[in-house]
C-alpha cells in the first residue's frame, strides 16, 4: 500500500508542477495571504468572489487555485492577530492572546517565525494523513449505494449544524432553510417547477455564486459598515527578528506537536470548525503547563498549539470533503460546490475516477505552502502596511468585484439582485446570532441527499427499512441519533443550570432573616 501511495503522489507532483497548474496554484496562495491578512475579508468572502472565475477554467486548475485560498488565508489572518491584534477571523482570535503581548515585547518576528514552521510542519502532517488515509475508502467504494450516501449525507447536515456556533437549533434551523433553498428550481424526476414564484430565472435553481457572495461578501459589508477607519499600532518586523532562538524554539516543539494532533482529529470531524480546534489546543497547553499564569502574557506555546492546530486541521479538512462528500465547514461546502459545478461528484468513487484532480490537489499542498513560506519572508513588511487600509476604500472595492462577478457568469442581472437579497437577509440574520455559514450547508447537500433518499426508495419499493438493513447505512443513520440525543441532554443539562441559577438567589434571600 505504502508503494502504490508513493507512486500515486509522485503522479501527482506531476500534475501539480504543470506550468499552468502551479501558476494557479501561486495565484491562490498569494490572494489567499492577503485577503487573510485583510481584516473581516476571510477565505470565504474570496473564494465566492473568485467562483465564476472558475467556470471557464480546467477543473485541476480551478480546484488547486480555490484551494491555495483557503490555507493561504489561514496564515495571512495570523499576521494580523500577531502583529496588530487584529484578528482577521474567528480562528486567531487565540493567537491574539499571547502573538499580540510578543510583539509589544519586542519578539513580534519570533511569533511570526513560529507560525511559519508549525504551518510547515502541521500541513505536512496533515498531508501524510490524507495520503494514507484517504485511499483506504478506495476498497469500500463500491459497496457505497444511494442508501449509504444518503446516511452519510445526513450525517454531515446534522453534524454541520447541531455543532455550529452558538445555539444548536438555530444552527438545524438554518441547515433546513438551505435545504429549501436547495430545491428551488426545477425537479429532476417530474420536471415540475418548485418554489419559482413564476420567475423564469429560477427555473435552473438558484446561483451557488450569488448565495455566497450575498451571504458572505454582501452581509459582511453590511454588518461593518460602521468601521471606516483602522488606526493601530504601527509594528515594524525585519527579516533577521523572524529567526526564533533555540530555547524558543525548544519551548514550541512539544505544542506544535500537540496542536498538530489536535487539528488532526477534529479535521477528520464534519462540522468542527478551525474555531473550536484552536480554542481546544491553547485551552490544553494552559491545562498542562508548569507555569499557565505566563499565558496571555506572550507565551510563545500559546502562539504555536493553535496555529499547528489550524493548520493541520486545514489539510485533513479535504478527506471528507473529497473521499466522502460530507463538507467539514462552510469554505469546504463551497469547494464542494464548485466541484459539482464542474461535473465532478465528490465520494468514494472521486479518488479512482478523477486521480489527477485528487492526487495534483494532494501534491499542490506541499507546493502551496513551501510559497507561502517564499512569499511571507520577504514580504512581511507589505503586509503589514496593507493592514492599515481604511474600510471605506476597502469594502466599496469588493462590492463593485462581487457585482461584475455575478452578473459575468449568466450576464443575468436578475443574479445580482439575488446577491442584493441574501447579502440583506444574511446581515440580519448574523445580527440575530444565526450561524449562515449552515445555510450553504444545507444549500449544497440538500439536492444530493434529496436525490438519493429517492432513489433509495425506489429500489426498496418505498420501503424506509431499507436504511436500517444495509449495515454502512445502519451505522451511520446510528451516528446520526446519536449526535441528536447527546445535543437534547446537552441542552436539557444547560436549561437546568439555568433553572437553578435563577431559583438560587430567591431560595437564599427568603432563607435570610
Amino acid at each position: 500500500m505504502i508503494g502504490k501511495a508513493l507512486s500515486d503522489l509522485w503522479y501527482g507532483f506531476g500534475v501539480a508542477l504543470a506550468p499552468q497548474n502551479l501558476m494557479w496554484s501561486f495565484c491562490g496562495v498569494l490572494i489567499g495571504n492577503l485577503i487573510g491578512v485583510l481584516p473581516g475579508m476571510g477565505a470565504l468572502s474570496a473564494i465566492s468572489i473568485l467562483l465564476p472565475l472558475t467556470y471557464t477554467m480546467h477543473p485541476v486548475p480551478a480546484v488547486l487555485m480555490l484551494a491555495g485560498i483557503y490555507y493561504g488565508s489561514q496564515y495571512g489572518g495570523a499576521i494580523g492577530a500577531i502583529l496588530l491584534n487584529l484578528p482577521s477571523h474567528p480562528p486567531h482570535a487565540v493567537t491574539c492572546l499571547d502573538g499580540y503581548p510578543m510583539t509589544r515585547q519586542g519578539r513580534g518576528g519570533a511569533a511570526l517565525g513560529i507560525t511559519m514552521l508549525a504551518s510547515l510542519s502541521a500541513a505536512s502532517f496533515g498531508i501524510i494523513v490524507m495520503i494514507f488515509a484517504s485511499p483506504l475508502l478506495v476498497q469500500i467504494a463500491f459497496k457505497f449505494g444511494p442508501t449509504e450516501i444518503f446516511s452519510i449525507m445526513l450525517l454531515g447536515l446534522l453534524a454541520g449544524s447541531t455543532m455550529a456556533r452558538g445555539s444548536p437549533i438555530k444552527g438545524i434551523a438554518m441547515t433546513t432553510l438551505g435545504l429549501l433553498l436547495g430545491v428551488v428550481g426545477t425537479d429532476v424526476n417530474s420536471g415540475v417547477q418548485r418554489f419559482t414564484f413564476g420567475f423564469p430565472e429560477l427555473y435552473d435553481r438558484l446561483e451557488l455564486v450569488a448565495l455566497a457572495m450575498g451571504l458572505f461578501g454582501v452581509a459582511d459589508f453590511l454588518t461593518n459598515v460602521n468601521r471606516l477607519e483602522y488606526t493601530g499600532h504601527e509594528a515594524k518586523v525585519r527579516f533577521r527578528d523572524m529567526r526564533p532562538s533555540l530555547a524558543e524554539l525548544k519551548q514550541a516543539f512539544f505544542p506544535m506537536l500537540r496542536g498538530t494532533m489536535i487539528g488532526t482529529l477534529f479535521g477528520a470531524m464534519p462540522g468542527t470548525g478551525p474555531t473550536i480546534t484552536t480554542f481546544v489546543a491553547y485551552a490544553v497547553e494552559t491545562k498542562i503547563a508548569r507555569n499557565p499564569e505566563r499565558f496571555g502574557h506572550g507565551a510563545i506555546e500559546g502562539v504555536a498549539s493553535p496555529e499547528a492546530s489550524s493548520h493541520s486541521k486545514t489539510q485533513v479538512d479535504f478527506i471528507p470533503t473529497m473521499s466522502l462528500g460530507i463538507p467539514g465547514d462552510a469554505v469546504m461546502a463551497l469547494l464542494l460546490g464548485a466541484l459539482i459545478i464542474q461535473g465532478i461528484q465528490p465520494g468514494p468513487q472521486l479518488i479512482t475516477q478523477h486521480a489527477d484532480i485528487f492526487w495534483g490537489l494532494i501534491a499542490s499542498f506541499w507546493v502551496g505552502n513551501i510559497l507561502l513560506f517564499l512569499l511571507n519572508v520577504p514580504m512581511i513588511g507589505i503586509w503589514v502596511r496593507l493592514l492599515q487600509v481604511p474600510y471605506r476604500f476597502m469594502y466599496p472595492s469588493a462590492l463593485f468585484f462581487i457585482a461584475i462577478g455575478v452578473y459575468s457568469t449568466n450576464n443575468s442581472l436578475f443574479e445580482v439582485g439575488e446577491v442584493l437579497v441574501f447579502g440583506i437577509a444574511g446581515a440580519v440574520l448574523m445580527a440575530l446570532d444565526f450561524p449562515v455559514a449552515t445555510i450553504l450547508l444545507g444549500y449544497v447537500l440538500g439536492p444530493l441527499v434529496e436525490e438519493n433518499f429517492r432513489r433509495a426508495l425506489l429500489l426498496s419499493r418505498g420501503d424506509l427499512m431499507v436504511f436500517l438493513q444495509h449495515p454502512i447505512s445502519a451505522v451511520f443513520i446510528g451516528i446520526s441519533v446519536l449526535l441528536v440525543g447527546v445535543q437534547l441532554v446537552f441542552a436539557i443539562w444547560r436549561g437546568g443550570r439555568r433553572m437553578a441559577s435563577a431559583v438560587d438567589p430567591a431560595a437564599q434571600t427568603a432563607a435570610d432573616p
